[in-house]
């Protein structure tokens, strides 16, 4: 008898669980959202930061007690381990609010943006922190690429996040040929360059000046793989030379897809 009713209830969709404590739960049909956002602590000198869309944060680390962590997502890093995020097509305040216990949740990168239905974004907190105002720069751009159809090149653009940096040209050079061609036109701060096919292979990877040839930023043996869209993010402060130290001008390869 006990059986039969709870053949009756899978089959009416009533509640599974009261049947046994082991019964297959309900799966929510609701359809996946469509659009996408990255988020990226590239602020000098911040704190580490979770990242919120208006009130909805969506990045957090857990430590090991299960708890929210007060690390956050620290200076160089991405939020999620990197990964887009879903996120609702429409107007937000993206914030990077501070993670630590001291002026926790205090925001100090804000952008308003809207959010297109199925597009990807990626959003920077970059430029210099004024530890003062508590406060640090930051822009959203979105991410246009596409499906690959050629599977033996790889997609790249460069976007430029250093704030005391005139606009940069970045340059890949094959190392097992040393042709080197330009990833893109010069790019400005807060901006990107369009996507730019390149070959399977290693690159070495340069970012200069516009009128000059002198390598401002250098990376060395970056692999990009045929099928894959990479992001090459400049980032850190132009006047540091030492090249050891923490907020040094550096370029990251972020892939896409």
């Amino acid at each position: 008898m006990n059986r039969h009713v709870c053949v009756a209830a899978l089959l009416g969709t009533a509640v599974l669980s009261a049947c046994d404590k082991n019964a297959v739960q309900e799966i929510p049909t609701e359809p996946p959202l469509a659009s996408r956002i990255k988020f990226f602590n590239f602020g000098v000198g911040a704190p580490a930061v979770n990242f919120y869309a208006n009130e909805t944060k969506m990045t957090a680390i857990l430590s090991g007690t299960g708890a929210e962590s007060n690390n956050g997502v620290a200076y160089g890093s991405a939020g999620a381990g990197g990964v887009y995020v879903s996120i609702a097509p429409g107007p937000y305040t993206l914030t990077g609010r501070i993670a630590a216990a001291t002026d926790k949740n205090l925001p100090i990168a804000t952008v308003s943006a809207t959010i297109a239905d199925g597009k990807y974004y990626s959003f920077y907190m970059s430029g210099i922190y004024d530890a003062t105002a508590k406060t640090v720069d930051g822009f959203v751009l979105e991410d246009p690429f596409v499906a690959p159809t050629d599977y033996s090149v790889a997609t790249v653009r460069f976007v430029h996040a250093i704030a005391n940096a005139n606009p940069l040209t970045l340059y890949a050079m094959n190392i097992s040929d040393s042709t080197e061609v330009a990833v893109g036109a010069a790019v400005a701060y807060k901006g990107a360059g369009g996507f730019t096919a390149l070959p399977s292979a290693v690159y070495d990877l340069f970012a200069r000046y516009t009128d000059s040839t002198t390598n401002k930023i250098t990376k060395r043996s970056v692999s990009f793989f045929g099928g894959r869209v990479y992001t090459i993010d400049a980032r850190g402060d132009i006047t540091i030379t030492d090249t050891t130290a923490t907020k040094r001008p550096m370029l990251d390869n972020t892939p896409n897809r």
